[in-house]
């Protein structure tokens, strides 16, 4: 069975750069093969990733009924269903070391939903192919809602260092519980932190949460450097902070 790693927490707090940077670090530790799945609408992993991505499974389904309300027939004699299983299957991304599969989002009523339902039956199909599952979720806990995949083993919420990030990953976790989802361990890390350190406030309130902090991710000026010249953030330097941070946070998992 595959290892699934999820990332969830509010928005802005930089959960798609460190599923990104999770993503390289397996690849530079050889835990092959992985797939780097983005499940939020609003896809953005790729870039973090320096990777062009063709189709999303977003626009995939377009073309899909597209070809339909056409009248176009599907080639081969396929169904629908069948043609839109090949299109999944030829729709992945090969990366460095890696494959990369992009939710998108897609137009029409009621849209949405079907291509959350359509991404979890990808994953369930695809899944036992790799060895590591990164799942980038979209802000907030939908997907965890919905059930996008059967088993986590490790969750990772991420929050920057303010009390507002802190509540909301608290309410994930919660929500996790009253779900009764199938999830291993649950860890938070502070993204973003002054200096990489947190105030005695912020302390008190991971407490207060009961939330597992792994570890804590000081501001990174590179990370702003590379993000305006549109360079990926997996060449940041090994030593850059966020870098060397996140290295030694994952260092202290059992993958």
């Amino acid at each position: 069975m595959s290892y699934t790693i999820a990332v969830a927490g509010k928005g802005g707090t930089g959960k798609t750069t460190l599923t990104g940077l999770l993503t390289n670090y397996l690849v530079n530790e050889n835990k092959k093969p992985i797939i780097a799945i983005d499940a939020d609408a609003n896809a953005n992993l790729n870039e973090v990733l320096g990777e062009e991505v063709d189709f999303t499974i977003g626009q995939i389904k377009e073309e899909v009924n597209k070809r339909e309300k056409a009248g176009n027939k599907f080639p081969g004699g396929m169904t629908k269903a069948q043609y839109l299983k090949y299109r999944l299957n030829t729709g992945l991304t090969e990366g460095n070391g890696y494959d990369l599969l992009v939710m998108g989002r897609s137009e029409g009523e009621g849209c949405y939903c079907y291509v959350n339902g359509i991404l979890k039956e990808q994953i369930n199909q695809i899944s036992d192919n790799y060895k590591y599952l990164v799942i980038d979720n979209e802000a907030g806990m939908e997907h965890l809602s919905r059930k996008v995949v059967k088993k986590i083993n490790t969750l990772f919420l991420v929050s920057d260092c303010s009390r507002r990030g802190i509540q909301a990953v608290g309410r994930i976790k919660k929500l996790v519980k009253e779900l009764e989802l199938d999830v291993d361990n649950i860890y938070l890390i502070v993204n973003r932190a002054p200096n990489g350190e947190l105030a005695d406030g912020i302390k008190e309130k991971i407490e207060s949460q009961n939330l597992d902090l792994l570890g804590v991710v000081p501001m990174d000026e590179k990370i702003y450097e590379f993000d305006a010249k549109g360079e990926a953030l997996v060449n940041l330097p090994e030593d850059s902070k966020s870098k060397k941070a996140l290295k030694e946070i994952f260092n202290r998992i059992d993958f």
